[in-house]
């Protein structure tokens, strides 16, 4: 009995490697001092760009979003989603990214495999300004089934203090604008695959007219990062709050940047819910409330801001090329919840 016959392959492992150093070393910024390989990354923090830097970091994963990615045998959106989630939770705090690491785990590794899903990170961290720093790769036999994986990402970023997005400034009158998210992102997905593919009996190539795309088309849309449309409005200090909405949609999501004494009033009728939701919510049956708690409903990102910046906000994210920002409702006095009108 050998290692590789019981299950763990270690050249599939180095040649994994092999891969991957090269897509990182793309995405390498100059803070960068450790090549892929090394036990640990080093990465030197640039003090002369902040006044108080202070590092925010961030852990999460994709969810059962993976099981799309297995269904239809792609992998490369998966990595750009997991960095642009994690993107967008420290930029909520006014945070920019620094550097990522991913832990990919799987029963039998594929290289092949690995090398798609880290194409997907390497991308969004190009995309983000943000050093892939490394990761880790673990071959686990008999722990996950043949073809599946599962994948985590860590990041970190930093913000100068006096920049710091906490929300504490909030106030009864503030104006909520919500970012159109471009689909499920990484949320809501275990309703939406029971929905789907156990009450529908639908495949992942199974093409929807409501949806003018294939079940898995639709559901792989990569999650959106916020940073390079929110990233040039954070130095004019208008945003008091942000909230990135994931796993409890609005309803949850929102509640977690209000001080206390204040809650949402969010107006349903200001923007209209993208097809992917509408069908989902009729094709199961699900009452609306359970809808808005497990799916973003068509806004990833809400910020606030004081009424009477609202207008230049919303200008400046024009000029940033958001072009959709939308208005979505206020802040009341209350008891950090949100009140649907």
């Amino acid at each position: 009995m050998d290692y590789k016959s019981s299950g763990v392959d270690i050249d599939a492992g180095n040649e994994t490697v092999r891969r991957i150093r090269r897509l990182a070393q793309a995405t390498f910024t100059p803070g960068v001092l450790s090549d892929i390989g090394s036990f640990g990354g080093l990465f030197k923090i640039d003090t002369a760009a902040w006044t108080e830097p202070v590092l925010v970091s961030s852990a999460d994963g994709v969810g059962t979003k993976l099981k799309i990615a297995f269904m239809t045998n792609r992998h490369r959106t998966i990595g750009a989603d997991l960095v642009n989630h994690c993107v967008n939770d420290i930029l909520v705090q006014g945070a920019s990214p620094l550097f990522f690491l991913d832990y990919l785990a799987t029963g039998r590794l594929s290289p092949d495999i690995a090398e798609q899903v880290v194409e997907g990170l390497a991308g969004a961290c190009q995309a983000n300004g943000c050093a892939l720093l490394g990761g880790e790769t673990a071959e686990m036999p008999g722990f996950y089934a043949d073809g599946e994986y599962d994948v985590a990402g860590f990041i970190v970023g930093a913000v100068d203090r006096a920049r710091i997005v906490d929300g504490r400034t909030i106030a009864a009158g503030d104006v909520l604008i919500g970012l159109p998210s471009s689909g499920l992102h990484t949320n809501g997905y275990s309703l939406a695959r029971r929905i789907i593919f156990d009450e529908l009996k639908l495949k992942a190539d199974s093409h929807v007219p409501e949806l003018g795309e294939t079940v898995g088309e639709a559901l792989l849309r990569t999650h959106r990062s916020y940073l390079n449309v929110i990233r040039p409005l954070l130095a004019r200090g208008q945003i008091k709050g942000m909230a990135h909405i994931t796993g409890g949609g609005i309803t949850d999501n929102l509640p977690r940047v209000l001080p206390a004494g204040t809650a949402a009033r969010v107006d349903r009728t200001t923007w209209r819910v993208p097809a992917i939701f509408r069908w989902i919510g009729e094709s199961g049956r699900v009452p609306e409330y359970d809808l808005r708690r497990a799916l973003n409903m068509g806004i990833g990102m809400v910020l606030v801001v004081a009424p009477g910046h609202a207008d230049a906000v919303r200008a400046d994210l024009l000029k940033a090329g958001e072009a959709n920002s939308v208005v979505i409702g206020d802040v009341i006095a209350g008891e950090q919840d949100v009140q649907y009108v």
